[in-house]
């Protein structure tokens, strides 16, 4: 989708993927197979001296090991970084989560870019996203003739996303732990598309946080999705969350204080530097995700 749009403004598209992309859409000049630490994407660079370099594809699947997963978002994200630099483009944005924050009853409200990230103290399958982060973070702070972008955006969802959040809305039956309810925040796909075009065509630089209109409580977010809702002690949640079908051995472990504690988020700073602002709320996000899928 952010493809599609900048397309529309009249850049030539360029995929690149670590996996294999059976049918890449027509308003891609080309889509290759490679992997971010690996010399052809030396070549691609090469070949095709991007202006623009969107770094979107940080792997959250724990089905991955985490060696491949380090690989990929460590080793390969800085080789990304490096080549944006060595073949002159101009300008570079990374896409990281929220996550990396963790959920916790000690958090602040909201959280600025600035806070410390409490979610690798327990929980170590998100190391790599963390290391991923700070790689990025110091990484454009010592570069600055390459304008770049670093986006946390919360929850996402929408009716063509797939990732663990949008899968474990659309369960029929929800389990969720008994007497939390915090607020939580989602972004629609659309919102995000047009973030992420916003600080691709824009001038700021920086590290931001990006949300959509208000959070809303997790139990009335659940609510809307129309699911049975069954609450469960809050010691079994983790074993209730894995014995869904749809979520199994994938679903982050870290992702459950999400449900029991805050993480919310202040994006003041995106929407002032990029003169944007989400359209769609979380309720009809949350809705679309699950009626438009």
């Amino acid at each position: 989708m952010v493809g599609a749009s900048l397309a529309e403004d009249g850049f030539r598209i360029v995929g690149v993927d670590y996996r294999k992309v059976e049918h890449p859409p027509d308003y891609v000049e080309a889509v290759y197979r490679a992997n971010y630490n690996k010399t052809l994407i030396e070549d691609i660079f090469r070949r095709h001296r991007p202006t623009h370099v969107l770094h979107l594809g940080r792997v959250g699947n724990l089905k991955e090991q985490i060696g491949k997963r380090f690989d990929l978002n460590v080793l390969g994200s800085r080789k990304v970084m490096d080549l944006s630099l060595k073949y002159g483009a101009g300008r570079l944005v990374v896409l990281s989560t929220f996550h990396i924050y963790g959920a916790h009853p000690r958090n602040h409200i909201p959280i600025y870019e600035d806070e410390p990230l409490r979610a690798g103290t327990e929980f170590p399958q998100i190391a790599d996203a963390i290391q991923f982060d700070n790689q990025a973070l110091t990484w454009l702070h010592r570069h600055r003739a390459l304008p770049t972008v670093l986006l946390r955006p919360c929850h996402v969802v929408g009716p063509h996303i797939n990732n663990t959040i949008s899968r474990f809305l659309r369960l029929p039956v929800i389990p969720v732990p008994m007497g939390f309810s915090p607020m939580t925040q989602f972004i629609h796909e659309r919102d995000i598309v047009a973030a992420i075009v916003g600080a691709t065509k824009g001038e700021a630089s920086g590290v931001f946080n990006v949300a959509g209109q208000s959070p809303i409580p997790w139990l009335e977010a659940v609510a809307l999705t129309g699911a049975r809702v069954v609450p469960v002690p809050s010691s079994l949640g983790a074993l209730a969350l894995r014995a869904s079908t749809r979520v199994s051995s994938a679903f982050p472990p870290y992702m459950i204080n999400f449900f029991k504690f805050p993480c919310v988020i202040s994006d003041v700073a995106f929407r002032e530097a990029f003169s944007w602002r989400p359209r769609v709320t979380d309720r009809e996000a949350i809705v679309s995700t699950v009626r438009g899928y």
